[in-house]
């Protein structure tokens, strides 16, 4: 792809995995004729495509693609408990100037009353009712329920399948894993894991890890 002002992408993905082929679909089925482009470090696919999207190089392009034109950009990398390095990109490419680019699919269901912040994915099937607050960068993920009144803090990953009942409250970069369930009115710290399957019923510490039916303490997290 030629990088002119006239042919550079209007909004590009940072990685390449599966998490970025989940947000092509999702970004496809929103709006067919968005122009985008991947980056990856994975230098075996430079030059090649991901679902008819091309990999152009690795994040060092970045900055190049905001000087010809790229306008916005989407973390392409997903989190499996660890959401640090999605803070890293969005906050290195937000600083070159690019403006973070809102995933919805179609057949997520938002209400109208809910507060969705820049850079937040919501994935197909995944349900946020009224009240709700989305964090920057968060990704609900597919078939997560995200309840009346929860806060979501910037940079956090609500699994495939999560449940999070009433006025939940999930802190900055935390992590609610697949299947887990998070009773109403609840807190879960900033940094912290639940992990996949875990029935919260009890208030999470700051960068604690927990699993289990009920949930208890596994470790802390430095």
């Amino acid at each position: 792809m030629s990088l002119d002002k006239d042919t550079a992408p209007r909004c590009v993905i940072i990685g390449g995995g599966g998490h970025a082929r989940v947000l092509i679909d999702c970004l496809a089925a929103a709006d067919p004729t968005l122009r985008l482009a991947l980056l990856d470090s994975d230098s075996t696919l430079w030059g090649k495509t991901i679902l008819g999207v091309p990999v152009l190089g690795n994040d060092d392009k970045l900055a190049e693609l905001a000087r010809r034109g790229t306008a916005y950009f989407v973390v392409g990398l997903g989190a499996t408990g660890d959401n640090r390095r999605r803070r890293e990109l969005f906050e290195r490419a937000r600083g070159l100037n690019l403006l973070p680019f809102g995933v919805r699919h179609p057949l997520a269901i938002v209400s109208r009353s809910a507060e969705v912040l820049d850079g937040a994915q919501l994935l197909p099937g995944c349900i946020v009712n009224t009240g709700a607050r989305i964090g920057v960068n968060v990704i609900v993920n597919s078939g997560a329920v995200v309840e009346h009144d929860c806060v979501i803090g910037d940079h956090a990953h609500v699994a495939t399948g999560a449940l999070l009942a009433g006025a939940v409250c999930v802190g900055e970069g935390a992590h609610i894993g697949a299947g887990a369930v998070v009773r109403q009115a609840i807190r879960v710290g900033v940094s912290a894991i639940v992990g996949a399957g875990a029935v919260v019923v009890k208030d999470v510490p700051d960068g604690a890890v927990v699993i289990g039916v009920p949930a208890v303490p596994l470790h802390k997290r430095k």
